[in-house]
């Protein structure tokens, strides 16, 4: 089922002054939904699960959090939080005159989807929580990522080496999640180094107190074999939150390369999200 697609920005205020942010709508309707993007990535990477849902019906919007995709980039770490990147996901809310959606992410996106319902639970319906970055994954992530802020701040000339490289393949000729990865590596080295100081030296994620109080209803998928993010932060994840289905998947590749499974269990839960049973009482199931 074809779905329209429609380009849209809006802007928002921060310490550095004024930011543009860029987004996607599929479909249309008052049942939101918005799907946030991982550390780095482009929201493109959520476009084969957006088309999903909106042509079930659902109203779907992925933005490109401040620093990533289309959106500004700038040079500022102050600017990069996840309590930020929160408030930009209720600004995004405030702009489309959504007074609730179902907010989803991976990994970054994941965190930041939590970060909204903990600031903002009234504008939250449901949470999609794919791969979160809790606890158990902090050794990992400071490991994966130090390295890389310290060579695009010391090293500058090597991030700019690869954005000029990603920007010099036409984005049609490559499958889509090789675009997906040129994009992810299509940033000044000025911008990688400041978010990801942002993000790693700051709070990495709600408490476990401010996530115990989350009340919507969540479906959180975890995987094994993958140290930034092991299965176990979201098996704690499930057992902290009240309303709370949980789906495994057999790796992280799973919902990039046979996403039929677990885009069908997204779906139906956002689509229960917004139905009359769920609206007047939240539910927990695990699986």
């Amino acid at each position: 089922m074809l779905v329209s697609e429609r380009i849209g920005q809006f802007f928002v205020e921060s310490d550095g002054g004024r930011d543009r942010l860029e987004y996607t709508e599929y479909g249309s309707g008052d049942q939101w939904v918005v799907l946030l993007h991982g550390l780095l990535m482009p929201r493109r990477m959520q476009q084969p699960l957006a088309r999903a849902m909106a042509a079930r019906g659902l109203h779907v919007v992925t933005l490109d959090l401040l620093g990533h995709g289309r959106s500004d980039q700038p040079g500022d770490p102050l600017v990069y939080s996840m309590t930020a990147f929160g408030e930009q996901v209720v600004a995004l809310l405030d702009h489309l005159g959504a007074e609730q959606a179902v907010v989803g992410g991976t990994s970054l996106g994941a965190n930041v989807a939590l970060e909204v319902a903990v600031i903002a639970p009234e504008r939250v319906r449901g949470l999609v929580v794919e791969m979160p970055v809790l606890d158990n994954a902090l050794v990992a992530g400071i490991v994966a990522f130090v390295p890389i802020m310290f060579a695009a701040r010391y090293l500058p000339f090597t991030a700019n080496a690869l954005q000029r490289a990603a920007r010099s393949v036409p984005r049609g000729l490559v499958p889509f999640w090789v675009g997906v990865a040129l994009d992810t590596v299509d940033h000044r080295a000025e911008t990688t180094a400041a978010m990801l100081h942002g993000v790693i030296f700051g709070r990495v994620a709600p408490s476990s107190r401010q996530r115990r109080r989350i009340q919507a209803p969540t479906l959180v998928v975890g995987h094994p074999v993958d140290p930034i993010h092991p299965f176990v932060d979201a098996d704690m994840l499930a057992v902290e939150l009240p309303h709370v289905r949980m789906e495994r998947a057999t790796s992280i590749l799973e919902w990039r390369f046979r996403p039929e499974r677990l885009t069908a269990a997204a779906t139906d839960f956002a689509a229960e999200c917004w139905s009359a049973r769920v609206a007047g009482t939240a539910r927990g199931r695990k699986r």
